[in-house]
């Protein structure tokens, strides 16, 4: 039996998790979809989808979906559905998660990880990351869960668009680029978003993610970690192009000459991103010891981080990715010939010392 995928859905509050969850269930897309839902959050799935007299858990909707509450903790719920799938008492394709608008998605992630019973059963497809653009900034300076939403994110939606001004809209864009540069991010009215942007994003699928989404750490992925402010330029470490950094572009949203937009450097948020890269080969053993080490004191603070590595003693790339503590690779496709042979990393965390992670990298190169 192939593995059930999940999809976590997170959010600020109010950014409309629950107007997107109803459409995914009303919409008459034939797939059958368990939804689990933190029960302590402010915005429940209305009471007009739920309407239940009965105190169980599981509920089966009149379109085949089910809706459950979580009562316990997670990992009793996904087991509970499990076996109730394998007996064949209850029908369901995929599962969704619903987190409150507090929650921090990693211990749920970890879930599927740390479990070997869930690990056989389900596979986590993406996290998928809820934005009000009329109170992101607000929520992005107040609180740190809403910062660390947008860090673990594989696909921003961003809501309320329609409510603030396009420059605002960009601005916020390019806050978040910063924190999560991996992490695509659309605009969407009312909930109003095609499912193949909700489902199958397989964010968490280590040897399919690189090869498939093309924002993924691209050669101009933006870097903008050490903007060097008052000297008025940028050193953005990815203009290549164009051999100076003139006008760094990124995401069709012109920076200008010499990145002087005052919105751009007002918040100095405690969740940032960074790229790595080297053209020299890694050695196994040392990158091994070295990430082990990082992530045993730094595992808290790091939210996601991925990469393609180019391995001493291996014809094949070797795909990385990791969330808080816990660590995982892969075998990817051969190096094609003409191919240049390169590392990429990148790290999402919060408060992430920049300087050891790059030169302890660098020591572990051939």
């Amino acid at each position: 039996m192939s593995l059930i995928p999940v999809s976590i859905l997170t959010g600020f509050l109010g950014s409309g998790k629950t107007t997107l969850l109803k459409r995914v269930l009303s919409e008459a897309h034939g797939q059958k979809i368990a939804v689990i839902e933190n029960e302590f959050g402010e915005e429940n799935i209305d009471t007009d989808i739920l309407k239940t007299e009965s105190k169980e858990q599981i509920l089966q909707m009149s379109n085949g979906c089910i809706c459950c509450t979580i009562r316990e903790d997670l990992r009793e719920t996904l087991q509970l559905l499990a076996a109730k799938r394998r007996k064949g008492l209850i029908e369901f394709e995929r599962v969704v998660i619903e987190t409150t608008g507090l929650a921090d998605p990693g211990p749920v992630a970890q879930t599927f990880f740390m479990d070997d019973e869930i690990a056989e059963s389900y596979l986590i497809d993406s996290i998928i990351t809820l934005v009000d653009a009329k109170h992101g900034n607000q929520q992005l300076d107040d609180r740190q869960e809403a910062r660390r939403q947008v860090g673990f994110a594989d696909q921003i939606f961003m809501s309320k668009t329609d409510l603030v001004s396009e420059e605002e809209k960009n601005a916020l864009i390019h806050r978040i680029k910063h924190m999560n540069p991996r992490a695509p991010i659309r605009s969407v009215h009312f909930g109003d978003v095609p499912l193949s942007e909700v489902f199958d994003l397989r964010g968490f699928n280590l040897n399919a993610k690189l090869d498939i989404d093309p924002d993924f750490l691209k050669e101009d992925e933006p870097d903008h970690s050490h903007c060097d402010h008052e000297h008025g330029h940028c050193d953005h470490g990815h203009d290549h192009k164009h051999g100076h950094d003139e006008h760094c572009t990124h995401d069709d949203h012109e920076h200008g000459e010499h990145c002087k937009h005052p919105h751009h450097h007002h918040h100095d948020d405690d969740v940032k991103s960074f790229v790595y890269r080297a053209e020299r080969a890694f050695d196994p053993a040392k990158l091994e010891d070295f990430l082990g080490a990082i992530v045993n004191i730094y595992g808290p603070r790091m939210l996601r981080y991925k990469g393609v590595l180019h391995m001493k003693g291996t014809e094949r790339k070797v795909i990385f990715q990791g969330v808080h503590q816990l660590m995982g690779s892969d075998l990817g496709p051969q190096w094609a010939e003409d191919e240049k042979r390169q590392s990429k990393m990148v790290f999402i965390g919060i408060d992430l010392p920049r300087d050891i992670l790059e030169q302890g990298l660098e020591q572990c190169l051939v």
